[in-house]
């Protein structure tokens, strides 16, 4: 079996995953949000008018790694089992660091719905915060491991799979 996302005429289509097997995937992810210290301080203060910024990331990065279907061509729809986006405040370099996971037992991994989910919470923070501070970036999204399937367990950093 071929995984590939170029069918026999050339065309773009979905990959056939019937024929693999079912185990527990996990994917880890980050981005990094960086803002100045005084929109910093409000983040953290809840001080913001929009409201409560790192919950309302929390909830469109868990809502958007359930949506990865939709969002991302030819990505499967999967039942995750588990979506959590985290926080880390850097005051010292003045950013914010956003970490997802999803989890599930399937055919197929969770990558791109962990990307979705740290890129959207990301985007979140952007949206709430950049009437404030418009000169935010958003940097480093990137998979930080993965889990499960027939590749097995890769690690950001390591030299290869393992």
């Amino acid at each position: 079996m071929s995984l590939t996302h170029i069918d026999n005429q050339g065309n773009a289509s979905m990959v056939d995953v019937s024929d693999k097997d079912a185990t527990v995937r996990e994917a880890r992810a980050q981005a990094v949000v960086s803002m100045r210290p005084e929109t910093l301080a409000q983040v953290v203060d809840n001080s913001l008018k929009k409201g409560d910024v790192l919950a309302t990331a929390r909830i469109a990065g868990i809502q958007a790694a359930k949506k990865t279907a939709d969002l991302i061509p030819l990505c499967h729809p999967l039942a995750l089992s588990k979506v959590a986006v985290e926080f880390d405040i850097d005051t010292a370099q003045s950013r914010i660091w956003v970490h997802s996971y999803c989890k599930l037992r399937g055919q197929t991994g969770v990558e791109m719905e962990a990307l979705t989910a740290a890129s959207v919470a990301a985007l979140t923070i952007y949206d709430m915060c950049k009437a404030v501070d418009m000169g935010m970036t958003i940097s480093d999204l990137c998979l930080l491991e993965k889990s499960g399937g027939r590749r097995g367990h890769y690690q950001r950093g390591a030299s290869a799979l393992v």
